[in-house]
Order: structure tokens, then C-alpha cells, then sequence
């Protein structure tokens, strides 16, 4: 176990890290921002968080076009800066979740999860059914 001093050693060594990889970065504004696969980021739209660092598209301030391979079938995919958008500032959706599935996975995924769940609806019912008589 460490002492309390250790641990801010270590704490003021992992800032001092972390301030200087932020600061070597190169500038938001270097990239063409009027390019297609980059929109703006609304940071006062996002859901509420509790973290203690900030995705990538919140400090550079613009969304971008991200690839991925589908979990299920394996295809190629671009997770589009406007779906991004549309992911975290209107559905709300948690701002350290990305695309992992192409959409027609995710429509079977959604079929999947729905048919279990009449089917668990189903079987509650019968079995309430069942200890009503």
C-alpha cells in the first residue's frame, strides 16, 4: 500500500502528463472545419456526466467521421460526425459510448431484444396466471 505522499506524486506526475500530451496536440483550428465529416460540438446539449476526462470531440470541439468494424458480421463501417451529433446532444446518449454494430445489426439486435422481451411478458403471465387458480 502506498502513503498518502506516493499517491500525490503520482497524481501530480499523471496531470503534468496529461497537460503536456493536451498542449502538444495540434490546434482544433488546423483541421478545415468546413470539410465534409466535421460538425460542431455543443457541449451545453450533452447528458450529464460524472468522469474524469473528456472524450476527444469535446476538447477539439468538432465531431469527426469515425471508422469501425461491425461486432456481429464484421463490415467496415463510418460512424458519421452528424449521427455523432445526433447520438450525444439529441438522444442524449452517453458521451463515452461509440457505434459498434451497422445498422442492419442493429435492427436485428432490436428485433432480438424485443422478441425476448414479449416472451418474458408471455411467460410472466402465465405463471400469474397459473397461481391465480
Amino acid at each position: 500500500m502506498k502513503s498518502g505522499k506516493q499517491r500525490k506524486l503520482e497524481i501530480k506526475s499523471a496531470r503534468l502528463r496529461r497537460t503536456t500530451r493536451i498542449q502538444s496536440s495540434p490546434s482544433p483550428l488546423s483541421v478545415d472545419v468546413y470539410s465534409s465529416g466535421i460538425v460542431w460540438c455543443d457541449t451545453t446539449r450533452l447528458a450529464r456526466r460524472i468522469s474524469y476526462g473528456a472524450p476527444a470531440f469535446i476538447e477539439r470541439g468538432y465531431y469527426v467521421d469515425i471508422a469501425f468494424r461491425c461486432r456481429d458480421c464484421g463490415v467496415e463501417c463510418v460512424w458519421t460526425a452528424t449521427q455523432q451529433k445526433w447520438w450525444y446532444e439529441v438522444a442524449q446518449g452517453n458521451v463515452e459510448t461509440t457505434a459498434v454494430r451497422c445498422r442492419p445489426c442493429r435492427i436485428k439486435e432490436r428485433e432480438r431484444k424485443s422478441q425476448a422481451r414479449r416472451m418474458q411478458q408471455e411467460g410472466l403471465q402465465k405463471k400469474q396466471a397459473a397461481d391465480d387458480q
